[in-house]
């Protein structure tokens, strides 16, 4: 969380949060005053870089491109992390940084999925109503967050769910042929990355209706 976090237990389970870079790398930003708000605006960005990336993939067939969207799918969920952990390590938490926490988020949501829509093997319908229930499973969690519930971090297709389907799609990508993403079914020929797009919204659905549930029990309890 960012400097938004001013309730640092009701926060994301990471259990990378304890590995020693992880640790080192907090102490490191902390010790040269970097912002959390700053860090949470970096992985932003890195998930539009992503964003364009995989949209590139559909005009050149340069692999690189595939690594780019999963180093930056990957730079957002450390940046996610380490926002929190530098604003508890230099007591920078506050109010204002709640907006550091979700819109940068969402942001990145929508650039990631977007983007995937538009990838080679993608399907841009799919894209964009992934980017819906991606921010529709955030919008859950902070209504009953607002509502009294304790904050619900449950998947089975949470932030860091969804950016390592990407993250593993766009690494297959990268090392094999383009004939090897595509899937055919009778005449039907999809997409890798298309079929990626419909498990990450089977399971945002999932996930929201598990969101709703447990958190309609914590209200009611």
């Amino acid at each position: 969380m960012q400097e938004a976090s001013s309730e640092a237990i009701d926060r994301r389970p990471i259990a990378t949060r304890n590995r020693k870079w992880a640790q080192a790398a907090t102490i490191w930003l902390a010790s040269r005053n970097v912002s959390p708000n700053a860090i949470s605006i970096a992985g932003m960005c890195a998930c539009i870089v992503a964003g364009i990336a995989l949209g590139a993939t559909s005009i050149t067939d340069y692999r690189i491109l595939w690594l780019i969207a999963a180093l930056g799918a990957q730079l957002r969920l450390t940046a996610n992390m380490l926002d929190g952990m530098v604003a508890i390590a230099s007591s920078r938490t506050s109010k204002t940084g709640e907006l550091y926490n979700e819109v940068p988020d969402r942001i990145s949501d929508a650039a990631v999925f977007i983007g995937a829509g538009f990838a080679w093997g993608g399907n841009i319908t799919l894209g964009y109503i992934a980017t819906i229930l991606a921010i529709f499973t955030a919008y859950v969690r902070a209504a009953g967050k607002i509502a009294g519930s304790p904050n619900e971090f449950c998947g089975p297709m949470a932030k860091q769910h969804r950016m390592l389907a990407v993250t593993l799609i766009c690494v297959y990508a990268a090392i094999t042929p383009r004939s090897w993403q595509m899937i055919h079914f009778s005449d039907l020929r999809i997409g890798l990355m298309t079929l990626g797009l419909a498990v990450i919204i089977v399971g945002c659905v999932i996930t929201v209706i598990r969101r709703v549930g447990r958190i309609a029990h914590a209200l009611g309890a």
